[in-house]
């Protein structure tokens, strides 16, 4: 009698203490539930449609002015749009946007009253003559 085909890589593969195993032998990483198949075969399909439909519109003899990209189309979407959904207020998000907000401000409030405290000092020593102003 046959013995059988020859076993696999994977089933042939014994662990050893000195080298951990690979990714591409962990069970859990391909050992998937019937359920994560079937997303995981729902998302290939998607993605098989969206660029059978990008390569439909590029190799296209009349093609239109702009060629659309179904899919950087929604991720441009999800990052300019709709941000908030998925935006999470954080301590780093709230510091951030206080810096980018107030700070601008702050620092010409300070560039501009230490340009005007250095005229100052320089008018009352007699260093720098006071402008003519209307005003």
């Amino acid at each position: 009698m046959a013995a059988g085909p020859p076993p696999t890589a994977s089933e042939a593969y014994r662990p050893n203490r000195f080298v951990s195993l690979p990714a591409e032998l962990d069970p859990s990483t391909y050992d998937a539930s019937p359920e994560k198949r079937r997303a995981e075969a729902e998302r290939l399909a998607i993605r098989a449609r969206l660029k059978r439909q990008y390569q439909l519109q590029l190799n296209n003899p009349n093609p239109p002015a702009i060629i659309e990209d179904p899919a950087l189309l929604r991720w441009a979407y999800a990052r300019t749009q709709n941000v908030y959904p998925t935006f999470r207020p954080t301590p780093k998000t709230s510091f951030l946007g206080a810096l980018f907000a107030i700070g601008p401000i702050l620092f010409w409030a300070a560039v501009f009253k230490a340009d005007r405290d250095r005229k100052e000092k320089l008018i009352q020593e007699g260093k720098y003559k006071r402008p003519f102003s209307v005003f």
